[in-house]
């Protein structure tokens, strides 16, 4: 947070100085301290944040990778002159402990050309796939593991 309020602090003043540097680490720390003040905040929390900031750019890389290789895929399966794809519907559970993982699971499901997460009930997922290719492994897939390391 005190990051963010400093980042802030030099977007909004257009120009960037030792001046201006100087009086935002002053501001954002004035913001940091109302924060954890007034706002239920802590520095434990913003330590969380920090350790997780990595966790979280690894999983925005591999999501980026997933959905170049989909589309590749559904690329290669619509020009090659193959049979038919073969629609299934999957149903799979996940053992992940919050709301936010199990919605960013099916968002990247979704985000990932050739499937679709039809629904999501507690952990049950009912997932459309375009091909029974793009199915294979979709419950062990590489955005569980990495879901299920940044809810700790």
């Amino acid at each position: 947070m005190y990051l963010l309020f400093f980042a802030l602090w030099v977007i909004f003043n257009g120009a960037f100085s030792l001046e201006i540097c100087l009086f935002g680490v002053v501001v954002a720390a004035a913001m940091f301290w109302f924060v954890c003040k007034f706002m239920d905040y802590s520095l434990a929390q913003e330590k969380t944040i920090y350790l997780r900031i990595g966790k979280m750019l690894h999983y925005v890389y591999i999501l980026v990778m997933e959905i170049m290789k989909a589309n590749l895929a559904v690329v290669h399966m619509i020009l090659s002159e193959r049979e038919e794809p073969k629609p299934v519907l999957v149903h799979f559970d996940t053992d992940m402990q919050t709301p936010t993982g199990r919605a960013f699971l099916a968002n990247a499901i979704t985000l990932t050309p050739g499937t679709i997460t039809v629904t999501l009930e507690d952990s049950d997922y009912m997932v459309h796939c375009l091909d029974e290719s793009l199915a294979e492994g979709i419950d062990r897939s590489v955005f569980v593991d990495l879901l299920k390391d940044l809810e700790r």
